[in-house]
């Protein structure tokens, strides 16, 4: 089944509160403009940005159920902050909700937050979009989205670092995937 960007926007408008649902078409917009850049499928990367934050304002409880029901989300994930457990979770919710069946676009959506080993090119440009957004300002981002105009690969590798530097300044744990990923990176 494929919805129009319209579709998809009011699918997700009641799940967002306005300033993350504005944050969405920020984060659609330049995941489109990535993907021309970088030659990734636009359609794909549209609709994985449009959904990717569709979980974000479920509660634990809820994000946690569908975490320890799927064998396919590692179980660990749950002893990690549960900011991460958006993005799987919300995968699993719309292949059944949504019926989206494209794994590329479910893959996009469940590690947009944590970057994951050996990342396509459509979750670098989702994670990517994620990371640069116009409204997004934060040390470093700056330096990521002049690295995006030029190499995609690096302006996610800086994303990471900033990460896991700003993780481990502040004493927090690092997800496994997050390590996997920037290691696949380097």
């Amino acid at each position: 089944m494929h919805l129009s960007r319209d579709q998809l926007l009011d699918f997700v408008r009641p799940h967002l509160k306005q300033s993350r649902y504005e944050h969405t078409v920020r984060v659609t917009d330049t995941a489109v403009e990535l993907a021309i850049q970088y030659g990734a499928d636009v359609q794909k990367a549209e609709t994985a940005s449009i959904l990717h934050d569709f979980a974000k304002h479920k509660s634990k409880e809820e994000l946690k159920h569908w975490i320890s029901n799927d064998e396919r989300v590692p179980n660990d994930l749950l002893d990690y902050h549960h900011e991460l457990w958006h993005g799987p979770a919300g995968a699993l919710m719309l292949e059944n909700e949504l019926e989206i069946k494209d794994p590329e676009i479910l893959s996009a959506i469940a590690c947009h937050t944590s970057g994951k080993k050996n990342m396509s090119l459509l979750d670098k440009v989702v994670f990517l979009a994620d990371y640069i957004e116009p409204g997004r300002n934060f040390e470093g981002v700056e330096e990521v989205r002049e690295l995006a105009k030029s190499d995609l690969d690096n302006a996610c590798l800086q994303s990471l670092v900033n990460t896991v530097h700003f993780l481990t300044n502040n004493k927090r744990t690092v997800y496994p995937d997050t390590i996997n990923a920037y290691n696949a990176l380097v």
